[in-house]
């Protein structure tokens, strides 16, 4: 072969990628997704944005990190508020755990170590970035996210744990004399004291030194000494004014 040829032929192999380079493998696309996938994925994408800016954050922006387009955004979510309340579905009601009603009726448990393992497990959910976050925009802006996941709460937990307080403390079932608001708020307070570990983390960035489950522990003994102390008083001003009534 003369050396012209040969010149040929090795710039015309330069020239030709390999079958094991990298430009001779065929270039891989992104997966389209699935309406179902889009859909979730904004959803999830609107969870993070509404907990980082709040609910005055605009769906522009919102399409804007999600990479497409307004239009595209309201075609699985007519307008902002249906997306918020889709974004209440998923961090509030879909993060919810049976665990937590059934624990507090299992009698064959002490009620100090029943209430102990349900704020314990509730903790996991209700002291997330997005949970805490979602639920002071929400209050700040007026939302009804705060309103319903309340009303969940107080049917769900709050009463039942109320009712079973006078169990433990030998008192009247609801039955007999009905629930007070005050034994409500007593409940509340411990609730409440939980929860403000979360605040304390991502609304004031203030974290907790201790061990979380320790600190819990010490909240509910220290609920059940004040309620031991404060709640048989309340109850049975409750009967007296029932049996005066009758």
């Amino acid at each position: 072969m003369r050396a012209g040829a040969r010149a040929k032929t090795a710039v015309a192999a330069r020239a030709t990628p390999s079958s094991g380079s990298p430009s001779a493998q065929p270039q891989r696309t992104a997966r389209r997704l699935s309406a179902p996938e889009r859909e979730a994925h904004i959803v999830q994408e609107a969870v993070h944005f509404f907990a980082e800016v709040g609910f005055g954050g605009d769906t522009r922006e919102l399409a804007k990190r999600l990479g497409v387009t307004q239009s595209l955004l309201y075609k699985y979510f007519p307008n902002k508020e249906a997306l918020i309340n889709r974004v209440f579905d998923v961090v509030y009601m879909g993060r919810w755990n049976p665990f937590w009603e059934s624990v507090i009726h299992d009698r064959s448990v002490p009620l100090q170590d029943r209430l102990t393992r349900l704020y314990v497990e509730y903790a996991k959910a209700a002291l997330t970035r997005d949970w805490v976050r979602i639920f002071m925009f929400s209050g700040l802006r007026g939302e009804g996210i705060n309103g319903r996941y309340l009303a969940v709460l107080r049917q769900r937990i709050l009463e039942p744990i109320a009712a079973e307080l006078r169990h433990e403390f030998g008192l009247p079932d609801v039955a007999t004399v009905p629930l007070k608001s005050a034994e409500i708020e007593l409940v509340w307070g411990i609730n409440a004291r939980v929860f403000y570990f979360g605040q304390r983390q991502w609304i004031f960035d203030v974290p907790v030194q201790d061990d979380l489950t320790a600190l819990i522990r010490l909240t509910v003994e220290h609920f059940l000494a004040g309620a031991r102390a404060v709640l048989p008083r309340l109850v049975m001003q409750g009967a007296d004014q029932a049996i005066t009534s009758r």
